[in-house]
């Protein structure tokens, strides 16, 4: 685990960390299953993504004195307004940051921020396996309600998410 450091958790700002968003996503789109995106997005994409998100949900990051390395965010589940009281969460935490609970901190800063947008259900996917993130979701309090089998082609593989 990390040495103990100063870090900062904030809403997230496009022109300030898309760029710091996108390094950290690039590694989960182009060496692993984890994101079922198959073109690593550019820093403007990140801005059109955070912008747009953050109309209507909160996109997080926690930095320290090296930059951000990790966010959290909520978006739409689905467009049918029956679905306008839950909401979908990522996380993504730079490799170098993992277990140093930054993703407790962020989840827990992100589900509150949902409470209190009164939304009562907060969903999240995970290609599997993946016993960290898993681990993290369960910590949290989700709980595992199925597996989609075979759903998603990446890195070779039929891939389940649960």
């Amino acid at each position: 685990m990390p040495a103990a450091r100063d870090t900062t958790l904030r809403h997230a700002d496009p022109a300030r960390d898309a760029a710091a968003c996108a390094a950290i996503y690039a590694p989960y789109v182009a060496g692993s299953p984890a994101s079922f995106e198959e073109v690593v997005p550019d820093a403007a994409q990140f801005a059109e993504r955070i912008a747009t998100t953050t109309r209507a949900y909160p996109w997080l990051v926690i930095e320290d004195e090296g930059g951000v390395f990790a966010y959290a965010y909520a978006s739409a589940h689905r467009a049918r307004t029956a679905y306008r009281w839950t909401a979908e969460v990522g996380i993504y935490v730079d490799a170098a940051h993992h277990r140093s609970g930054a993703g407790r901190r962020l989840y827990g800063a992100l589900l509150e921020l949902l409470r209190r947008q009164g939304l009562r259900v907060a969903l999240a996917a995970i290609t599997v396996p993946n016993d960290a993130s898993i681990g993290l979701h369960r910590a949290m309090g989700f709980e595992e309600v199925g597996i989609f089998r075979d759903v998603g082609w990446k890195a070779g593989a039929w891939r389940d998410v649960a």
